[in-house]
């Protein structure tokens, strides 16, 4: 898996025309960050595109890693967004599903497993080349052709011997990043909560965020430093949401 452990940090993308406050993102986060990843039309609501936002962490220096769902796709769309990658210099992708959208509803031509056969297909046509494509995995057994993905982006999670337990059963071979995400409020624990029933949040951390809003970013940061400790991961998909001041800070030092 290599000796560097990785951080790839997770940027808001913009909901209007305006990208000053992703520059400000990369800027501040780039100290600590060996990667960003971009989301694609981010819990449902439509984002500036995934693939002009990579191209803006590279022109800044950095390393991207664009995310594509698809959800929102058909065939011809995917192949446009693959054909703007290319001509942009996009060549790492996560391919995940796409969370539920908050108006209209999915196109249902395109899962994951399709959108990495079709890249691939693409590859082969003059001026293209083979991207590196991940995938997201929950916490259980992982299927077949996601082990023949270049990477794995496990799911977030708050406990770290579960992330632990999962890696040791699933033997993957490829580089996997562990989920790490910062709560950001009390409030944003209950909805998460309520939403996406496969995360689990410990009652206590809720209330010591209640109490105390650094109390996210400090847990997410020591819960990096038990990743890196473990040896079990290459990295962490860190999302530190509207914290992501206090989190490079803590990175830091």
């Amino acid at each position: 898996m290599g000796s560097a452990f990785e951080i790839v940090c997770e940027i808001e993308p913009p909901t209007r025309p305006d990208i000053r406050h992703v520059r400000h993102q990369i800027g501040v986060l780039a100290p600590v960050a060996h990667a960003f990843l971009i989301p694609d039309n981010h819990i449902g609501r439509a984002t500036v595109s995934s693939i002009a936002v990579a191209h803006e962490v590279a022109a800044m220096g950095g390393r991207s890693i664009a995310c594509l769902n698809s959800r929102d796709r058909n065939l011809l769309g995917f192949q446009r967004d693959m054909l703007t990658a290319a001509a942009y210099g996009v060549s790492e992708f996560l391919f995940v599903h796409g969370d539920k959208p908050t108006v209209g509803d999915r196109t249902g031509e395109l899962t994951v497993r399709t959108m990495i056969a079709e890249a691939h297909a693409m590859a082969e046509r003059p001026g293209f080349t083979r991207p590196r494509i991940g995938v997201a995995a929950a916490l259980r057994r992982v299927p077949a052709w996601k082990r023949e993905a270049d990477f794995v982006f496990a799911q977030m999670s708050f406990d770290v011997d579960a992330l632990l337990r999962w890696r040791d059963e699933t033997a993957l071979e490829q580089p996997v990043y562990a989920g790490v995400l910062v709560l950001a409020s009390a409030g944003m624990a209950r909805r998460l909560s309520a939403t996406i029933p496969d995360i689990d949040i410990p009652a206590d951390l809720i209330d010591r965020v209640a109490a105390d809003p650094r109390a996210g970013v400090a847990a997410a940061c020591a819960q990096v430093d038990a990743l890196r400790e473990s040896g079990a991961f290459t990295g962490v998909h860190l999302v530190p949401v509207s914290r992501y001041r206090e989190v490079a800070l803590a990175l830091e030092h």
